[in-house]
């Protein structure tokens, strides 16, 4: 597979303000674990393999267990996650899956016991945010396998 679109060399402008939201994101009170764990998850959706390698990588690289990130594609039917984890993946799912029509009430109910009103609007900010980086990805052809996890690297330099 050959890259298509090298976004950050031609559209350095729109990389930046998408990178804007990944910032954003980094200061928000859901955490980094979970954040990439709601990465992975759409990742998973959408068929990004780029996205998958990436924050497979750096949820280990946090030291997120092997089983749960195995498990993450069968959440529903696997033990391994918190309610509130629950509730963000259930949440994160129905942003993406917009081709049912809706985010069903259902849905809000149940993710607004877990998150409150800024958490939940960071939650589909998210959510949002992956789903851009996945499409970006995905029709770019950016090759999967080569990313090196910065939180790895960042570890290493401190």
């Amino acid at each position: 597979m050959q890259t298509r679109i090298d976004y950050l060399r031609v559209a350095p402008e729109g990389y930046k303000h998408l990178a804007g939201l990944e910032e954003y994101l980094h200061h928000s009170a859901l955490g980094e674990d979970l954040l990439l764990l709601i990465k992975l998850r759409v990742s998973q959706i959408n068929g990004c393999a780029y996205c998958i390698d990436m924050h497979w990588k750096d949820l280990r690289a946090l030291g997120e267990s092997e089983q749960r990130l195995y498990g993450l594609d069968a959440w529903e039917e696997s033990p391994y996650y918190t309610d509130r984890e629950r509730a963000a993946f259930e949440w994160a799912e129905a942003v993406t899956n917009l081709h049912d029509g809706h985010v069903s009430d259902e849905v809000y109910e149940a993710t607004r016991k877990q998150f409150n009103e800024k958490d939940l609007a960071d939650l589909t900010i998210a959510a949002t945010t992956i789903n851009a980086w996945n499409r970006l990805a995905i029709s770019g052809r950016i090759e999967p396998g080569k990313y090196q996890s910065r939180i790895k690297a960042e570890r290493k330099t401190a």
